[in-house]
């Protein structure tokens, strides 16, 4: 059975131009279209080599600013045919235009069991609103999740979670599961498909992120999930990730790292299959998957390229 690939992006207004004080066009082009590089750009990847993708799109900054911002980049992804998951920041839960001081904290598990199905419940709600269908698949903010979280998801029917991240365990990432968990398991009643690592150094793991792994990293696991037969590959991205933090250029490192993944995904075909959570129907769980092992080599590369895009790409234009 070939590997399911799980390509995410997390798709959010961002905080930090919210509280630097710009207006809401300002927040939504640097958050979802920055620079030309955001979920348009991603999106025309995604179609001109034939693989499907996950949005997961954050609908609390509606609060703040209405409904607009959020219905349009649905509609877009949507008539991309790509698929809208639902992604929750509590921080926007008391935003304001006004006001851009965070009244909530940004940690969902800082919340009780009830506040937090609470929320959840609410941005369903406004993900609907926006013009998607009623999400099956979950993704917190700042990977930011516990067993409290599962359970309120399973009691408001959404299936799968993909907030487990082993690079960000205990905190804020505090699903009781090992932090070595990449393959999917049942665990508090849903489904939880964590993001895929790799052990960068020995006893070290990082998340299979755009901005976190090199081009060799990436294929190097790639073809490690392919080679020991994993159930599932989850990677992750960002609508902003492309760009600069400022939102203003290119980040040409990032660019060419989400260029090079969706060739890398397109030339395993066969062996990995892109996946929407809506269709999934055999999904193994439960297995021993292991992260990728240690590797000075690609790991010097990587930090090389970070320093370069650290110091060239990140600086404001």
């Amino acid at each position: 059975m070939p590997t399911r690939v799980f390509l995410t992006v997390d798709t959010e207004l961002m905080w930090r131009h919210h509280a630097a004080g710009l207006d809401i066009d300002a927040v939504a082009g640097r958050s979802l279209e920055p620079a030309g590089v955001g979920v348009g750009y991603q999106l025309k990847l995604l179609a001109e080599h034939g693989l499907k993708a996950t949005f997961f799109v954050d609908p609390m900054p509606a609060v703040a600013y209405g409904l607009e911002p959020i219905r349009r980049v649905v509609g877009a992804i949507r008539e991309a045919g790509q698929e809208v998951q639902l992604h929750l920041h509590p921080n926007w839960a008391a935003a304001s235009d006004e006001d851009r001081t965070a009244a909530a904290s940004f940690e969902l598990i800082d919340f009780t069991f009830t506040e937090q199905r609470e929320l959840i419940r609410a941005a369903s709600d406004l993900l609907v609103a926006a013009g998607a269908q009623r999400p099956i698949a979950f993704r917190s903010g700042s990977y930011s999740a516990s067993d409290d979280t599962l359970a309120a998801l399973a009691e408001l029917g959404i299936r799968y979670d993909s907030s487990h991240n082993g690079s960000e365990h205990p905190w804020p990432s505090a699903i009781n599961l090992p932090e070595r968990q990449i393959a999917p398991v049942e665990h508090r009643g849903v489904i939880e498909v964590p993001v895929t690592l790799i052990e960068d150094k020995r006893g070290h793991l990082r998340h299979f992120q755009i901005c976190a792994l090199s081009t060799t990293e990436m294929r190097d696991a790639l073809d490690h999930a392919v080679r020991c037969g994993h159930a599932a590959t989850t990677i992750v991205s960002h609508g902003f990730e492309l760009a600069n933090r400022a939102g203003t250029r290119p980040n040409a490192i990032h660019v060419h790292r989400f260029e090079a993944l969706c060739r890398m995904l397109a030339e395993r075909r066969g062996a990995m299959v892109t996946s929407h959570f809506a269709e999934l129907r055999d999904l193994p769980l439960g297995r021993d998957d292991q992260p990728l092992g240690p590797s000075l080599i690609r790991t010097g590369m990587r930090q090389a390229q970070q320093l370069w895009s650290n110091l060239v790409a990140e600086r404001a234009a």
